[in-house]
């Protein structure tokens, strides 16, 4: 067996070596794919080198641009599904960042494949058509509660899937990435803040102030530059001195600029009056951020070609080193009171979806240009800025949401705590099995106690399953230069995983196998259920049980290079697992998948868990991490198998060698074994030994 398992460490070692190159994901669509899906008036562009996206325009409208934008998911958004392979998701998106449509391209998600079938997954994709991408769309798998959330400022709460929990928020982490990532480079969506989301402007705080006031204040942010201050811009350039009116009277004012954030009250309806505040909050979409743009003095920000609606070619803001274009909201303002005589004032407005965060440094830049030369002139451009923050009185930061993944360990908390629990009551037990394994009934109770939770609770109810599938998605993300962060969106499983690992470095792969496995605790009860009903408990012959044995490895074998060079055979050869089928969703599949469940359990009830000794590629690989055992925590006598044999005999799992040795490769830790070397009553060379004592007695 030792070499049968060095030869196989040896191919999986050369296998995962070649997934990485083996490994590469890419858009399956052509654009006739496309002119199906978006029919006229609709018309499909020319897919786009820089970004992978095609631009979706009118037959009505040509000459005004894309009204959306289709792009799969793959192509931006490469996130692993929980069985290791990105879905692909055909995305449309338009001008104004609202989801058009959200379709499934490719997925191998298992409880989508034959499992729950790919309906429910479709419905949950609908779900995003009308959304905005501007609002936090999140899932919940409690039923009904995206319409509760309806209204409740700019969160939206989409319908999850029962027993997919995973897969689909893995799915909404997958169209939200893409989406944004098209919109900051289509439709100028900004980066995140790095402090969280943007500020908004507080609306139920206003204060009468003056013109005045918001100066001293720095609502108003100011920059004065004397004819001077010009000059000396240009001073190391060839347009030095070119301005007479500059150099006769450098002490006067060549430009004043003035800033201010008009959305909250206190400051725009001081600056616009509250008719011109009324008419603003009319001109603006939710989120949209608008600023007051004026000068006074020599020079304007606006230039002589400058026309109304557009954007001031002279006038340019930044964040974190992001432009964002401010374009002209067509109001006419007033000039404030107390404000001084102005050349030029505008109200400008950012695009619905920039994200700019007025709650962070504005970094406006006022553009100025010289001409030297009359034919052929040489331009040379100059630049002042103004960094503007409205006082932290006038806005407040919404909380961060959680991310999808953190959210998804909240609403898993008391399953979480539950499991947690019982995962402590299990490692007190096997750390310190005498008591509860020297009373036969107390063992039986307790164990028999602990699997009906394990089925139940942590099988049936809390989706804790661990699969094969979860070893081969691994290996696969890894080598695909992915990270396992996928695994966060199942915190059970995530949980079990470090206790499995944990355990085996403490006892080997008993733990789970013997414990922890729902399938495994529902082929224990079909082989008490066997007993009961008096059918024949039977062993397979000591070389075929060899020979299966052996065959577990090259199945394990065959399902890693499925996964690395043949994904969708690998979607297919995990079914030898029945775990899908009996504990994901309950029987509830076609009647081969259910025969073949019940088949293996029929199997266990006269061999006992067959599956488990003899088919199981996880168990396979359990044994192989059980190689890791740092404990020899099952106590042995010296006369254990010389000359008695009473624990090999009782040992259902055959895991007790007849020199007394124990195979930890094939224990399941029942502790029955433990119950009879501390029970005087049954341990036969301590019955012997007393035996002698009241004979010399």
């Amino acid at each position: 067996m030792s070499t049968l398992i060095r030869r196989f460490a040896a191919v999986l070692c050369a296998l995962i070596g070649a997934m990485a190159a083996a490994t590469s994901f890419a858009g399956e669509l052509t654009r006739a794919d496309l002119e199906r899906r978006f029919a006229p008036p609709l018309r499909v562009g020319d897919k786009a080198g820089d970004v992978p996206v095609w631009p979706i325009g009118s037959e009505l409208a040509p000459d005004d641009g894309p009204v959306g934008w289709a792009f799969e998911s793959i192509d931006l958004a490469p996130i692993p599904g929980f069985e290791g392979t990105p879905i692909n998701l055909l995305i449309a998106l338009d001008a104004r960042g609202n989801f058009m449509s959200v379709e499934v391209l490719r997925q191998h998600e298992p409880v989508f494949l034959g499992g729950l079938g790919e309906s429910p997954l479709h419905e949950f994709v609908r779900q995003y058509a009308g959304r905005n991408l501007s609002q936090s769309i999140t899932v919940s798998t409690i039923y009904g509660a995206s319409s509760a959330a309806e209204g409740a400022g700019n969160r939206v709460v989409l319908d999850g899937i029962t027993k997919a929990t995973a897969s689909v928020r893995i799915v909404n982490q997958t169209v939200l990435t893409a989406a944004v990532a098209v919109a900051r480079a289509r439709l100028g969506f900004a980066a995140p803040s790095i402090a969280g989301p943007p500020a908004r402007a507080r609306e139920d705080r206003y204060e009468q102030r003056s013109f005045g006031d918001l100066l001293d204040t720095g609502a108003i942010a100011t920059l004065r530059l004397a004819n001077r201050d010009a000059e000396a811009l240009f001073a190391d350039s060839d347009a030095a001195g070119l301005d007479p009116a500059a150099l006769a009277a450098p002490g006067e004012t060549f430009v004043e600029l003035y800033v201010a954030w008009l959305n909250p009250p206190g400051i725009g309806r001081t600056i616009l009056g509250d008719a011109g505040f009324a008419e603003l909050q009319r001109a603006l979409e939710p989120g949209q951020q608008a600023w007051w743009v004026a000068t006074a003095g020599r020079t304007s920000f606006l230039d002589e070609h400058f026309v109304r609606g557009t954007a001031p070619a002279r006038l340019t803001l930044r964040q974190g080193g992001v432009p964002f274009e401010l374009r002209d909201a067509d109001l006419d303002p007033r000039t404030p009171p107390g404000a001084p005589p102005l050349n030029a004032a505008l109200v400008l407005k950012a695009a619905p979806l920039a994200g700019v965060d007025p709650g962070s440094v504005q970094d406006f830049e006022l553009t100025f240009a010289r001409a030297r030369g009359a034919i052929l002139p040489e331009i040379t451009h100059r630049g002042v800025h103004v960094n503007y923050r409205a006082p932290e009185s006038y806005f407040e930061r919404p909380p961060a949401p959680p991310p999808d993944w953190l959210i998804a360990w909240q609403d898993r908390r008391t399953d979480l705590t539950v499991i947690g629990a019982a995962l402590a009551l299990l490692a007190a037990v096997l750390a310190r099995p005498r008591w509860i394994s020297l009373s036969p009934r107390r063992l039986k109770l307790f164990r028999f106690g602990f699997l009906a939770f394990t089925l139940g609770y942590l099988g049936w109810h809390a989706q804790g399953q661990l699969s094969i599938v979860q070893l081969t998605g691994a290996v696969k993300m890894l080598y695909a230069g992915q990270s396992l962060a996928s695994y966060l969106y199942d915190p059970v499983s995530l949980l079990l995983i470090a206790f499995t690992l944990a355990s085996s470095l403490a006892w080997g792969r008993g733990a789970f196998c013997g414990w922890l496995c729902p399938f495994g605790a529902l082929q224990e009860f079909a082989a008490h259920l066997g007993r009961l009903c008096r059918l024949p408990q039977r062993r397979l012959p000591r070389r075929l049980a060899q020979w299966l044995d052996r065959g577990r490895y090259a199945l394990l074998l065959a399902l890693v290079g499925a996964a690395a060079f043949a994904p969708r055979v690998a979607g297919k050869l995990v079914e030898v697992e029945p775990f899908k089928t009996a504990i994901t969703v309950g029987f509830d599949r076609t009647w081969p998948f259910v025969a073949y469940a019940g088949v293996l359990l029929a199997l266990g009830a006269v061999y006992y868990k067959f599956f488990c000794r003899y088919l199981c590629p996880l168990g396979a690989a359990m044994v192989l991490g059980g190689k890791l055992r740092l404990l020899r925590w099952l106590p042995r006598r010296r006369e254990c198998g010389k000359p008695c044999q009473r624990c090999r005999h009782r040992c259902a799992y055959d895991a007790i060698d007849r020199n007394g040795a124990i195979r930890y490769d094939d224990c399941f830790q029942c502790l029955d074994c433990v119950g009879i070397y501390h029970d005087p009553e049954r341990c036969a060379p301590v019955m012997l030994l007393r035996r002698k004592a009241r004979h010399i007695c």
